[in-house]
């Protein structure tokens, strides 16, 4: 069993990504390591992302840095879960640039539908603080799921209806 991961060795993570690797791009972090970073949670299970362009010096030294480092790291995004949402990487925040890697927060209103869609405790309460921290706007919220609503046929284990109720519901007792 791996480690949780806390902010510091999330950044050593990033560091060493960069530094090891020696790649140039993009990697986009989601989930609980944006909780972390943005001191939500104290720890997280596994480091979530995304890498832009695909880089195989950076797949090696994250299958490296995982065992070195003892932490849980995926490739994961909130378009795993739902439809990606247009304009996403424009709406990611940069986090830091290392080396020749630019580390940004996937978009906060991806992360935030594939949570609610998901509905776990920890999801839940990880858009509430992007909801209270201003990070995502209520009336924004709801147009993109609305841009992505018709494409949800394509993910058959989400019920459509379900997951408005459930946006709907989250807006309204924010």
């Amino acid at each position: 069993m791996r480690q949780a991961v806390d902010a510091p060795s999330l950044r050593a993570f990033m560091r060493e990504l960069a530094t090891r690797s020696g790649a140039e791009g993009r990697v986009y972090i989601t989930g609980g390591a944006s909780s972390v970073l943005l001191e939500w949670r104290a720890k997280t299970v596994d480091v979530d992302v995304t890498i832009i362009p695909d880089s195989y010096d950076v797949f090696t030294t994250i299958r490296d840095l995982k065992d070195q480092l003892n932490i849980n790291v995926e490739f994961a995004s909130p378009s795993d879960f739902i439809p990606e949402i247009p304009g996403w990487q424009d709406r990611s925040k940069f986090i830091v640039r290392e080396g020749k890697l630019d580390f940004y927060h996937y978009d906060f209103y991806s992360q935030c539908l594939a949570k609610i869609e998901r509905g776990h405790r920890k999801d839940l309460a990880d858009v509430a603080s992007m909801l209270s921290s201003g990070l995502v706007e209520k009336a924004r919220l709801l147009e993109l799921f609305e841009r992505i609503e018709s494409e949800l046929i394509r993910y058959p284990a989400i019920d459509a209806r379900d997951f408005r109720r459930a946006v709907e519901t989250t807006i309204a007792s924010a």
